[in-house]
């Protein structure tokens, strides 16, 4: 996904500290935040802070990557259920595509995505890395 300077500008306040949004009538947990649980369209949340441990619950390796990560295929894009059972996508690091599974142990990291353009724009999110590493 391609997370361009202005909308990743806004975001990282939420993204640098992983903060998501529970709502109170399902105890239902989303990351991005949400403003209205799409279950049943409550408007009542709390921000919290979720966990940076899970384990990876699916993957798949990304051979052909777009050109902004061409240089960096193959790589594992999982979804990661965390400690409190949110789950994220996100890509996988630190490891080769060969070893990733499906159970295996992970932390979050607040990593550099993509610098876009000339100027140089660094974009960050986390992505999983093994916890054995």
């Amino acid at each position: 996904m391609a997370m361009f300077s202005s909308r990743s500008w806004r975001e990282y306040p939420q993204r640098y500290r992983l903060e998501a949004s529970k709502f109170k009538k399902s105890g239902k947990t989303y990351y991005p935040p949400r403003t209205i649980d799409p279950s049943n369209g409550d408007t009542e949340w709390e921000t919290v802070r979720l966990p940076e441990e899970g384990k990876v619950i699916t993957y798949t390796v990304i051979r052909v990557a777009p050109n902004m990560w061409g240089d960096k295929s193959p790589y594992g894009l999982a979804i990661v259920e965390l400690t409190d059972g949110t789950r994220v996508t996100v890509q996988m690091t630190d490891v080769d595509v060969e070893q990733i599974k499906i159970g295996m142990e992970v932390r979050l990291e607040f990593r550099r995505i993509q610098t876009e353009g000339e100027a140089g724009v660094l974009s960050y999110a986390h992505k999983a890395v093994p916890k054995w590493y």
